[in-house]
């Protein structure tokens, strides 16, 4: 019978755009299983059938749709004011009932560009420049699920364009098209994997021999602590002992022991 285990998560910090944990009581095949099911089984939206009307830019119909599957699309709940979990909202699309599609399982986005009839709205210095086609002509019939243009809003700042782009196009060519997007999981494609990484380290113990640091003088200390490559030790302005900083085990990457 294996050796039975009982791992313990512990939550160090939690941000919009990050979760960090530690995980004890166990070995690198749990750890690496938790990742796996992160990246493999998280269910996301995802445009998984495109339906062209015309389509006479450079790019063929199977390279804009492919470049469609790869835009994040972003579930927010009506009653929220971030992100939410379209598991709740939407079925997969293999379990759903329906015939073909329905709102239950599926959204749609249209997307109509023509460049002769936006270019004489654009500025002056831009009507010889190509038009490009970005996440933000994608129009939903879902209030609810729309692209994830960019990250945050600093992204969005230094980003020359205003979405995704997905196609350039010049004077005469015109994209019409709708789009379908279902929910998935990316162990069945990679255009539903989440749009994130999922990733573990091993956590550092430090140790600080007392005995031997006890018969250190102040500046053998303090060369000590310059020294050390990670920059994970300090000196105590009241003890005056070696000690690790307050987020040594972040810092650690595992250099050879000081000696």
């Amino acid at each position: 019978m294996p050796h039975q285990r009982f791992p313990k998560v512990k939550i160090i910090s939690v941000a919009p755009q990050e979760i960090q944990f530690i995980l004890s009581e166990t070995d690198t095949s749990m750890a690496n299983t938790l990742r796996r099911i992160m990246i493999g089984e998280t269910p996301t939206l995802a445009i998984d059938l495109v339906e062209y009307h015309e389509n006479s830019t450079v790019l063929n119909d199977e390279y804009i749709a492919h470049r469609l599957g790869m835009i994040p699309i972003r579930y927010q709940a009506p009653d929220s004011f971030k992100g939410s979990d379209c598991n709740v909202a939407f079925l997969p699309h293999l379990e759903c009932v329906c015939y073909d599609r329905c709102p239950r399982c599926s959204v749609e986005f249209l997307l109509d560009v023509d460049f002769d009839q936006v270019n004489p709205t654009r500025a002056e210095d831009e009507v010889l420049a190509p038009l490009t086609v970005t996440s933000r002509d994608l129009k939903s019939n879902n209030e609810a699920v729309e692209p994830a243009h960019f990250l945050n809003q600093d992204e969005q700042d230094e980003s020359q364009d205003e979405g995704i782009a997905i196609v350039k196009m010049g004077p005469g060519q015109r994209l019409k098209l709708k789009a379908i997007a279902r929910m998935g999981i990316s162990k069945e494609h990679a255009k539903w994997c989440p749009v994130a990484v999922a990733t573990y380290r091993f956590w550092p113990v430090i140790t600080i021999n007392e005995e031997q640091c006890s018969t250190l003088t102040m500046e053998q200390k303090m060369e000590i602590v310059d020294v050390c490559p990670d920059k994970i030790l300090e000196i105590d302005e009241a003890t005056g002992t070696l000690q690790a900083v307050e987020n040594a085990a972040e810092l650690a990457t595992y250099t050879e022991d000081m000696k």
